[in-house]
C-alpha cells in the first residue's frame, strides 16, 4: 500500500517503457597499473513484441533523443575501476555520469575510507582482456563483450557480470543486464549490477530478514522500515551485504534504496538494483568466516560490550515508577532469578511516550538514589527514548527554533513530529547533552528505539535528501548514543532496533516487536541468523514475543532460546515477570536463567572471539561447517558460539528433528552422545535441544545473582569428549579482556590443564562432562 514511509522499491524503474536504459557494452580504455578505465554503454528502450497472443517487453537499441545533438553522447563512455582492499577483497566501481564529489568519506567504512592493497594482486594481460590474481582468487575484465569475472583460487568461476548478449543468445525471457537507467520523470539515474547465479547457488544475509533464510528466488527491498512485527518482508535492520555458498560475498556500498532480485524473475540472474547513480561494490572471497572477517574489517567489528550486559534484562511495557523498579528488583532477588538490568520503557516520563529526558517527578522521587541503590545490588538501569518529538513535547519549540530537525522542501518539517537530524553536528551535540545527563545520573544503557522513519522526502543538513539519508539514519542514531555512552560510562552498550551497514560497531541490537506465536518465534530466529550473517556479533529478542500476554507454553520454549542468545531480555505486554505465571513456571525460568549465568565464562569468551573475527554469537551451522552440504539447509537451529548447538522447540512437542553437522555431539543436559546427521531428540529440563561439540572445553562459573557478584578466581573447565586425547576452549577474564585458549589433556581418563596461563591466579576445577552432570544432578 502506498502509505507514509512505505519501503522504496526501485525495481519498477528498471521495467518501465518510459525510461531509457544504458547497457554496459565494451571496455574502451583501461590502465592496468591503476585499474581504471572506461566502459561504453549502448542506449536501449523497452519495446513491445507480440507473438501468438503473448506480449513481451523487449530491449531495442535507439538513437539519441537530446537536442542539440552535438552536446550529448548516444553511447557514453563512463568511468570504471577495479581496486583491491586486501588479498581477499575486490572493489568494483562504475559511474553513470559526472560525480561532483567522487570519493567522499563514508560513515559506513572504518575511518571513512577503504584501505588499498597494492602488493597482493598480480596483473597479467590475457587475450581480449586483463586479469589480476592473488593467493585467494582472481578477477578478469573482458574487453568486448565487457564482463567482470570472479574466480576462486582454483580457477572456478564464482560469478560474472551479465552482458546483453548472454540473454539474447540463450533465452526468450527479456533480462536487463549490467546497466543503468535514466528515468524520464526526473532524469535521475540508478545502477543495475547484474551477476550470474549458479544452478544450486544459495544467498544469505541482507540484514535482519524474517523471510525464508535462503534468499535465492526472493526479491529483497533494502529500506529501513518499522516492520511492525517479525513475520513481514520489511526489515528494521536491512544491511546491503550478502554471501553466497559458492565462496563469495558482496557489499553494496551506498545508503540509497536497493532492491535485490536474487533470481526471482530470472533464475540465473542476480540483479542488484541500486538507487545510487554510481556503483561501489566490494566483493569478498573465501569461506563464510573469511567473508565475515573481510567485510567487518572494512565496515567495523563489534566493540566488546560490558560483562553486565550479558546478564538477564527484566522489562515489560512498561514500569511507570521508582517503586515499580525497586519492587521488581526485590522480587528478582527474592525469587533467586539472576538478573543484571531493569529496563524502564516508555513510561518514565511525565507523559507516557513523550520523550523529554526527565524522570516524572511525582513517580521518581530520587532517581539517582534509586540507581545507586539498585547498582549496589547488582542492577543496571536501561531507559527508553526515541528521536521523534510530537508538537505537545516541551522540547518541540526548541528543536524547531535551533534548526535541529529534518526539513522539507519549503523549510518546514515533513511530518507533524519533529525528527532529529543527526547529520547536523549541532543536533548531535544537543542530543548527546540530554543523554549524557542521564548517564551521569547513573543510567547504564539507553534504548535506541525506532529510527526507521527518517523522512524520505526530507532535506538534511548533510545536503542530501532522504533518498540517501533515510537508510543512513539508523547508523547516525546508533553512533550518537554509543559515542556518548562510551565517553561518559566508558562502556560499549546501546539497545537499538534499527541498523544499517556499520551499525555493528555499536552493540547491541534486538529483534523488534515479535508476535507471541510459534511462527513469530521461528521468524525471529531466521532474522537473527540472517543478521549474524550480515556482520553483527550481538543480537537479542523479546523472550515470549511483544504484542500480547505470552502464553505460558510459548514462554517456556522461548525462554530456552532467549537464554542461549548473546543477550537476554524479557519484554513486551505484561505480565513478563516469571513469578506472575505461578510457581512451576517461576522454577523453570530460574533453571534456564541459572544455566546461562553458570555458562557466563563461555558466553563472555565466545563474545570476545566474535569481536575479533566478525562472527555472530547466534551462528548459522554452515559458518563452522562450510563443507557440509546439509549445514547450508538448516534455519531452525544454530550454534551458540562455536561449540554449543541449540535447537529450540518451535512447537509444543516432546522431541524434534535436529540436524547435526559431521562429528559427535554430546547432550548438555543428559550426556547422550549423537553422531552427525538427522536425529530425533527430546529436550532436557530446559526446553530446548542443547548439544556440545565433541572435543570442546566449556568453562563454567559458580552461580551468582548478578555478574557483579561472580567470582572469576575459580572457574570450572568441563571437557566434552567421547574419548579424545585433548579438548580445547577459550576463557576471557572481564578484568583484562584478553582471550586465552585452554587445552585439557586426557591422562588415563582424567583431564589435566596443559598450561596455566594465569600463573596460579585462577583456581581451575577440571571435570569431564559425565562428572559435571553427576555433580549438577542432571
Amino acid at each position: 500500500m502506498k502509505l507514509l514511509n512505505v519501503p522504496v522499491d526501485i525495481s519498477d524503474d528498471f521495467k518501465s517503457f518510459t525510461n531509457t536504459y544504458y547497457l554496459a557494452d565494451s571496455l574502451s580504455q583501461f590502465d592496468a597499473a591503476t585499474g581504471t578505465g572506461r566502459v561504453v554503454y549502448k542506449r536501449y528502450v523497452y519495446s513491445s513484441r507480440q507473438a501468438f497472443d503473448n506480449m513481451l517487453g523487449v530491449l531495442k537499441p535507439v538513437k539519441a533523443n537530446e537536442f542539440p545533438e552535438t552536446e550529448y553522447e548516444a553511447s557514453p563512455s563512463l568511468p570504471f575501476s577495479i581496486q583491491f582492499v586486501s588479498p581477499k577483497t575486490i572493489r568494483v566501481r562504475a559511474s553513470s555520469g559526472f560525480q561532483v564529489k567522487p570519493n567522499p568519506e563514508s560513515l559506513m567504512l572504518v575511518n571513512g575510507k577503504a584501505p588499498v592493497d597494492t602488493r597482493s594482486w598480480n596483473y597479467s594481460k590475457i587475450s581480449g582482456g586483463h586479469r589480476y590474481a592473488s593467493d585467494y582468487g582472481s578477477v578478469t575484465i573482458m574487453e568486448h563483450p565487457w564482463r567482470v569475472e570472479i574466480r576462486d583460487a582454483k580457477g572456478k568461476l564464482l560469478t560474472k557480470t551479465m552482458h546483453h548478449v548472454d540473454n539474447a543468445d540463450s533465452s526468450y525471457t527479456p533480462v536487463l543486464p549490467f546497466s543503468y537507467v535514466r528515468r524520464a520523470s526526473d532524469y535521475s539515474r540508478s545502477m543495475s549490477a547484474v551477476f550470474s547465479l549458479g544452478p544450486d547457488e544459495k544467498i544469505f544475509g541482507c540484514g535482519e530478514s524474517f523471510t525464508q533464510f535462503n534468499k535465492r528466488g526472493q526479491k529483497v527491498v533494502l529500506w529501513a522500515d518499522d516492520a511492525n512485527g517479525v513475520q513481514n518482508e520489511t526489515m528494521y535492520k536491512p544491511i546491503p551485504f550478502f554471501m553466497s555458498n559458492r565462496g563469495y560475498g558482496m557489499f553494496m556500498h551506498t545508503s540509497s534504496p536497493i532492491t535485490c532480485d536474487f533470481g526471482k524473475y530470472f533464475n540465473g540472474a542476480n540483479s542488484l538494483m541500486i538507487g545510487d547513480d554510481e556503483l561501489d561494490l566490494f566483493v569478498f572471497l573465501g569461506a563464510p568466516k573469511d567473508i565475515l572477517d573481510e567485510y567487518t574489517n572494512l565496515t567495523g567489528k563489534a566493540a566488546m560490550p560490558p560483562l553486565w550486559s550479558f546478564g538477564f534484562w527484566m522489562s515489560r511495557i512498561t514500569y511507570f515508577s521508582e517503586q515499580d523498579g525497586r519492587n521488581v528488583a526485590a522480587k528478582l532477588r527474592e525469587n533467586q532469578i539472576p538478573a543484571d538490568v531493569i529496563h524502564f520503557d516508555t513510561g518514565w516520563f511525565t507523559t507516557d511516550w513523550r520523550t523529554d529526558y526527565k524522570f516524572a517527578p511525582d513517580r521518581f522521587k530520587d532517581p539517582a538514589k534509586m540507581m545507586t541503590d539498585l547498582k549496589a545490588d547488582g542492577f543496571h538501569i536501561s531507559l527508553w527514548q526515541l528521536p521523534y518529538f510530537t508538537p505537545k513535547n516541551k522540547l518541540f519549540p526548541e528543536i524547531i527554533e535551533k534548526g535541529l530537525a529534518v526539513k522539507d522542501a519549503k523549510g518546514n518539517i515533513p511530518y507533524e513530529d519533529a525528527t532529529l537530524d543527526f547529520s547536523n553536528p549541532a543536533t548531535v551535540t544537543w542530543y548527546q547533552e540530554k543523554i549524557a545527563s542521564l548517564l551521569k545520573m547513573g543510567v547504564g544503557a539507553i534504548k535506541v528505539d525506532f529510527g526507521e522513519a527518517a523522512p524520505d522526502n526530507g532535506l538534511y543538513y548533510s545536503g542530501k535528501t532522504g533518498f540517501y539519508e533515510h537508510n543512513l539514519y539508523p547508523l547516525r542514531y546508533n553512533k550518537a548514543v554509543a559515542d556518548i555512552t562510551k565517553q561518559v560510562n566508558g562502556e560499549n552498550i546501546i539497545w537499538a532496533r534499527s541498523a544499517w551497514a556499520g551499525s555493528q560497531r555499536y552493540p547491541l541490537h534486538w529483534g523488534g516487536d515479535a508476535e507471541n506465536t510459534n511462527t513469530g518465534m521461528a521468524a525471529e530466529l531466521r532474522g537473527g541468523l540472517s543478521f549474524g550473517l550480515s556482520g553483527f556479533a550481538f543480537w537479542s529478542h523479546d523472550i515470549g514475543g511483544f504484542v500480547q500476554k505470552t502464553p505460558e507454553d510459548l514462554y517456556r520454549r522461548w525462554a530456552a532460546f532467549g537464554f542461549l542468545t548473546s543477550h537476554t531480555r524479557s519484554h513486551g505486554m505484561p505480565p513478563k515477570e516469571p513469578w506472575e505465571y505461578g510457581e512451576s513456571f517461576n522454577n523453570y525460568f530460574r533453571l534456564a536463567d541459572n544455566m546461562r549465568y553458570q555458562l557466563m565464562p563461555y558466553i563472555y569468551a565466545q563474545a570476545k572471539v566474535c569481536t575479533e573475527k566478525g562472527l555472530p554469537m547466534v551462528r548459522a551451522l554452515f559458518v563452522e561447517y562450510p563443507n557440509d552440504p546439509g549445514s547450508w539447509l538448516v534455519d531452525d537451529e544454530y550454534l551458540f558460539g562455536s561449540d554449543i548447538l541449540v535447537a529450540p522447540l518451535l512447537e509444543n512437542v516432546t522431541e524434534r528433528n535436529v540436524y547435526l553437522p559431521p562429528g559427535k555431539w554430546i547432550d548438555y543436559q543428559s550426556g547422550t552422545v549423537y553422531e552427525g546427521g538427522w536425529r530425533s531428540i527430546a529436550p532436557g529440563a530446559v526446553q530446548a535441544v542443547i548439544l556440545v561439540r565433541d572435543g570442546a572445553v566449556i568453562p563454567h562459573i559458580k552461580l551468582a545473582q548478578s555478574t557483579m557478584k561472580m567470582d572469576w578466581s575459580t572457574l570450572k573447565l568441563v571437557a566434552y569428549t567421547t574419548g579424545a586425547q585433548q579438548a580445547k576452549g577459550f576463557v576471557c577474564l572481564p578484568k583484562d579482556n584478553v582471550l586465552h585458549e585452554v587445552t585439557l589433556d586426557n591422562q588415563g581418563g582424567f583431564f589435566k590443564l596443559n598450561k596455566d596461563w594465569s600463573n596460579g591466579a585462577i583456581r581451575w576445577e577440571i571435570q569431564s562432562n559425565t562428572e559435571y552432570n553427576k555433580s549438577a544432578g542432571k
